[in-house]
């Protein structure tokens, strides 16, 4: 399960980026993009991360993932179109020969932090 390194690198790079004015501030949220290709499987990735976050300060955090799909272009004819199978041939002219352009994405995009209550 290739998740729980993933979810251990995720808090890393979280914790890094809480600014040093916002230590203590609980981390509500943090939010993904994740390709079709990394093979990532969401609902065990929140599963490991929950667990590694425990004792950090993104214990309790909700991990929102938003799924990427494979998106190519054909080299051939010039078509854009999104793979939702296990074929990767034009769906206009069957070519293979295809750049993908969306789909390899694992990105930290953000992280929410709770608002602070009145003083």
């Amino acid at each position: 399960m290739h998740e729980m390194g993933i979810a251990l690198q995720i808090i890393e790079i979280a914790k890094s980026a809480i600014p040093e004015a916002l230590a203590g501030t609980p981390v509500e949220a943090v939010n993904l993009r994740v390709g079709k290709l990394t093979a990532i499987v969401p609902e065990s990735l929140r599963f490991c991360f929950e667990i590694v976050s425990r004792d950090t300060p993104l214990e309790g955090a909700k991990l929102v993932v938003e799924e990427i799909p494979v998106v190519a272009l054909c080299k051939g004819c010039g078509h854009s179109f999104t793979i939702d199978g296990p074929s990767f041939v034009c769906e206009k002219c069957q070519s293979g020969d295809l750049q993908i352009l969306s789909g390899r994405e694992l990105t930290v995009v953000s992280l929410e932090a709770a608002e602070e209550g009145p003083d």
